[in-house]
């Protein structure tokens, strides 16, 4: 399973509803299930599709920490290998065969790049929407508890008054290095505890 986190202003249902406009079209159908807070899209071949063998593949969308997160799981493919597989047996036993098998030698390659083409979607929603996989501006500065300044991540002291930041710095889960705030008990991407 795969996953990014996108850190700006998209919601899980307009990134949702941009991979169902997508994919929701010819021999691929997808359905959206759950809520705001874990959604999840399921794309698959269409149930007696004209070409190409049966794959699908699941996104789950979840909101964390000035952004989304979004993995996309392993893409089912044996219905895809043995479509190909048919092609190919039946251009060994008669090259004009491949003739006929054109359209679905094109699905199932189109199938095959299906987990890239989820990826490209949920980058083109992010571009539009101003989001990226950068580190969100407010984990890029610690405010000073004193003199409420903005500082670089990683100054030890402020720069307007001299204080430590040792205690507004960020830092990261132990169990898969996501940025988490001082005061933050479980992590935003892996809900597991922070500690210390």
């Amino acid at each position: 399973m795969e996953q990014r986190i996108f850190h700006g202003d998209l919601t899980p249902n307009e990134l949702a509803e941009k991979l169902l406009a997508h994919f929701n079209r010819g021999n691929m159908r997808t359905q959206m299930f759950g809520n705001q807070q874990n959604l999840t899209v399921q794309i698959s071949t269409r149930e007696g599709a004209a070409s190409g063998g049966q794959t699908a593949l699941t996104v789950q969308i979840k909101p964390v920490a000035d952004g989304l997160m979004v993995s996309v799981g392993e893409q089912a493919w044996l219905g895809v290998a043995a479509s190909m597989g048919q092609t190919v047996v039946a251009t060994l036993l008669n090259p004009w065969n491949l003739l006929n098998r054109l359209d679905d030698l094109a699905q199932d390659i189109e199938n095959l790049q299906m987990v890239d083409t989820v990826w490209q979607v949920v980058n083109q929603a992010a571009q539009q929407q101003h989001a990226s996989t950068q580190i969100s501006e407010r984990l890029q500065r610690a405010v000073c508890e004193f003199c409420s300044t903005a500082n670089p991540v990683g100054q030890s002291s402020c720069v307007a008054c001299g204080a430590p930041l040792g205690n507004v710095q960020p830092r990261t889960c132990a169990a898969c290095g996501f940025v988490v705030l001082r005061g933050e008990r479980t992590c935003p991407s892996c809900n597991k505890p922070i500690s210390g």
